[in-house]
């Protein structure tokens, strides 16, 4: 959810130099289920637009009405939302709304934060009760230091409930090679949020420009790789179509420490990447030979370079969260975790 917080303080920001006001709404407390947990937030702004959802859109629209008194008074309040009777879940959602009005320091030190990979946490101090009470309010840590997002002070909110919520670093996808499959992946994983870096061929004649949602573009040979561009949050995918270049780009990444590396082709080839890959880095640690996956992606029966993308996309994802992956009719017990 890194990269929807990005988004909305980014949205807000801009809306702020605009001259318009927004409305932070946060949920902050569930009782039963729903369709997305506590933690998720969106944006209202003063023009009626919305930035991010909750749910699956009928809690949207009764958010945007209840937003409308933010918009008058300053004032932060809860609001509830009882899905029993109206939507597919059986939970009732606690929501807090608040002006989004977080000063330049906030800015600042945000920008840094997602630029340099830090994680950070996020305070909603609420009750249980509908209406405005004092300290109703968010606060986001940025490393030793608190910032409110709204026009509150931390001292009003200490006899009430708190959500807590760590967010990591955003989730990183380093590809390797710039064929038509590649921009592929790209495309499905900037959607789903991920910072995606394109590492091409340095006689490569692409640029950014061909990789929609790409956020950079190197045009380097494997020994020029900058290992400092990975780390445990990021997933790299060796795909330039060649064997001897997936195999120099796996030797230069050896000493990183990424959470996934998936190797296109068949098994063979990824058996015969792997004998020479050993030979070249005998000494290799056993836990980087763990992270690589070959076919990479999950049996869905892709066929074009989209549906192998959403392949891809969905071992990462389930990599990334230790999920086994299997169909959610099949599984037992809640959908999510607690964790």
């Amino acid at each position: 959810m890194t990269h929807e917080f990005k988004d909305i303080v980014q949205q807000g920001l801009e809306a702020k130099q605009r001259g318009l006001k927004s409305v932070l709404a946060s949920v902050v407390a569930l009782d039963g289920s729903s369709y997305r947990r506590p933690g998720v937030r969106m944006l209202i702004l003063e023009n009626n637009s919305m930035v991010g959802a909750v749910s699956g859109g009928c809690v949207e629209k009764e958010i945007l009405l209840q937003s409308q008194t933010v918009f008058k008074t300053g004032q932060a309040k809860i609001m509830t939302y009882d899905g029993r009777y109206r939507l597919g879940c059986e939970g009732v959602l606690y929501i807090l709304l608040e002006l989004f009005q977080p000063d330049e320091a906030f800015e600042t030190a945000f920008s840094e934060c997602i630029k340099e990979r830090h994680a950070f946490e996020i305070h909603s101090y609420f009750t249980k009760n509908e209406g405005s009470v004092f300290g109703l309010g968010s606060f986001v840590k940025l490393k030793s230091t608190t910032f409110s997002l709204g026009n509150h002070s931390k001292t009003q909110s200490e006899k009430l409930s708190v959500f807590k919520q760590t967010l990591p670093a955003c989730s990183k996808l380093v590809i390797v090679g710039a064929e038509h499959d590649a921009v592929q992946l790209c495309k499905y994983a900037a959607l789903t949020g991920w910072e995606v870096t394109i590492i091409a061929g340095a006689k490569d004649a692409k640029t950014i420009e061909n990789f929609p949602g790409a956020s950079e573009f190197h045009a380097i040979s494997p020994e020029a790789i900058d290992i400092s561009l990975i780390d445990n949050q990021t997933a790299i995918v060796l795909m330039t179509h060649s064997f001897a270049n997936d195999l120099r780009f796996l030797v230069a990444l050896k000493d990183t420490n990424p959470n996934y590396i998936g190797i296109l082709g068949p098994t063979r080839r990824r058996e015969d990447l792997l004998a020479q890959f050993i030979e070249y880095c005998p000494d290799v640690e056993d836990v980087f030979l763990e992270r690589i996956h070959g076919p990479a992606g999950i049996d869905i029966g892709s066929e074009t370079p989209q549906e192998i993308a959403i392949s891809i996309m969905a071992e990462m994802l389930a990599v990334t969260r230790k999920r086994e992956t299997i169909s959610l009719s099949k599984k037992l017990g809640k959908i999510h975790s607690n964790s």
